[in-house]
């Protein structure tokens, strides 16, 4: 299942918040594409030269589409989000570790995103209720204000509990807030989001003496390990390279949170 680079067709694109951009490809990607992993977009403008990494939201695999959330935050997603039905555009993936679906055997699970970490949430909850892994899912995802993008997707898999920065929806603060206030327990965490929400879930974890596993945000160059341009802190050596480092692109962009320094 080696990563490859192709070409995709746009089917469909929306803007479903202020700045966040829905769009579906058709892509024989979609038949190994995993929860937690990632596509490299391609920019056909020659003043944008790095493909940009956008993790994968879901996957129609017998229909051969993927899906991805992504916003818009400068010139080579300026240029995606202008992309109409049927353009081609050129993808590497699929890339990067997903999401451990094992870890969740008969465990209470939560699934906890923050904004434009709540997309592979979506397909993680999807896996997991088609695969009926988890005894329980609950996922608790973080938005700004009211506009609550995804939530009606992921209701489809599991239970949704919302928090919102200015208390529009849901519980006021952060996803901790709503977990607190729902009071809500879970065996095993899967979190993906920025990077005070990862650390509160890791402390968190680690609190409660419960596994949690993260996907790390990190601005890529190559995507495929060759740059070293996303390396995150380890606890342990690497046995190759002898540093405490790992490639965001290749050894992630999941992580278990005991073996990152975050």
């Amino acid at each position: 299942m080696g990563q490859k680079k192709t070409e995709a067709k746009v089917l469909y694109q929306q803007e479903i918040a202020d700045g966040i951009f829905d769009m579906w490809m058709e892509t024989d990607l979609a038949q190994t594409a995993k929860a937690g992993q990632f596509l490299s977009v391609y920019p056909r403008n020659g003043g944008t030269l790095l493909p940009r990494p956008i993790s994968i939201c879901e996957a129609d695999r017998e229909a051969g589409r993927v899906r991805i959330v992504y916003r818009v935050a400068g010139k080579g997603t300026a240029e995606l989000s202008g992309y109409h039905v049927n353009r081609k555009v050129n993808v590497l993936g699929n890339l990067g570790n997903g999401f451990p679906l094992d870890a969740a055997e008969g465990k209470r699970v939560f699934l906890t995103g923050g904004g434009i970490g709540i997309p592979p949430m979506l397909q993680l909850a999807k896996d997991l209720r088609q695969e009926g892994k988890a005894e329980s899912v609950a996922v608790i995802v973080g938005y700004r204000d009211h506009q609550l993008f995804l939530k009606e997707d992921l209701e489809k898999y599991a239970r949704v509990y919302v928090a919102t920065e200015d208390g529009s929806a849901g519980v006021k603060g952060n996803v901790m807030d709503a977990i607190a206030e729902n009071g809500l327990e879970a065996d095993v965490v899967m979190a993906c989001g920025p990077m005070p929400m990862l650390r509160a879930m890791k402390r968190y974890a680690r609190e409660k003496g419960i596994v949690a596993y993260i996907s790390l945000e990190e601005r890529m160059a190559c995507g495929v390990g060759a740059c070293l341009g996303c390396v995150c802190r380890t606890v342990e050596k690497d046995a190759h390279s002898h540093v405490h480092n790992a490639r965001i692109c290749t050894e992630g962009p999941v992580f278990l949170a005991s073996d990152v320094d975050i």
